[in-house]
């Protein structure tokens, strides 16, 4: 039995142990299973189905045409920065018939990638009024597959209409490190927005 406790304790966080909750959200197919599988150091929690004929009115494959499957719930990983910090990612499901779901994931977060596809940029419209309308501070990512960077960060910006101060990067999120540095770039703006507000 001492032995069962003590492994318990060694695995157990630290008193002073803190998780922050970041969301990834976009349109269907647009990349998150991706990201957080890319960037997640654990095995990620992925709550992935096949679509089917049901789902082929109300899911346009329309430039994914290869996609499979979809997201139903959500996807979950983790990053630890050190021993007392770690990132735990929450993937949103892409279709408005699951939003439902989006206000649970979002409670506690502290900022969202919103995930966009230049070949479908009107599908990142639905989470940038969600996290507008709600006062969560969130970054757009643009998706560039394959490698092809068709648009500028400043016409993506203004083609979302977006503020001034919301960060719009380019990344591919099949590649790890391009992965990070836009969570970096979460974490910075948030930190940024939290500075000029105190």
């Amino acid at each position: 039995m001492a032995s069962v406790h003590s492994d318990r304790a060694a695995h157990a966080a630290p008193a002073d142990f803190t998780a922050l909750k970041l969301l990834i959200a976009g349109g269907f197919g647009v990349g998150k299973t991706t990201l957080v599988e890319s960037v997640s150091e654990i095995r990620p929690l992925r709550t992935e189905e096949p679509l089917t004929e049901a789902s082929r009115p109300v899911d346009s494959l329309d430039g994914v045409a290869t996609k499979s499957t979809t997201t139903v719930a959500m996807d979950f990983g983790r990053i630890t920065l050190r021993d007392t910090l770690a990132l735990y990612l929450f993937g949103t499901p892409g279709q408005d018939r699951f939003w439902f779901v989006w206000d649970e994931l979002a409670t506690g977060c502290l900022g969202a990638v919103v995930l966009a596809d230049t070949r479908r940029l009107a599908d990142c419209f639905p989470a940038i009024d969600y996290f507008e309308s709600r006062g969560i501070p969130f970054i757009v990512a643009v998706n560039c597959f394959d490698g092809i960077r068709t648009h500028s960060q400043g016409a993506v910006a203004r083609a979302l209409d977006l503020t001034a101060d919301t960060p719009v990067m380019l990344c591919d999120v099949r590649d790890r490190e391009s992965g990070k540095e836009v969570l970096i770039s979460l974490v910075e703006h948030v930190l940024a927005m939290e500075s000029t507000t105190n």
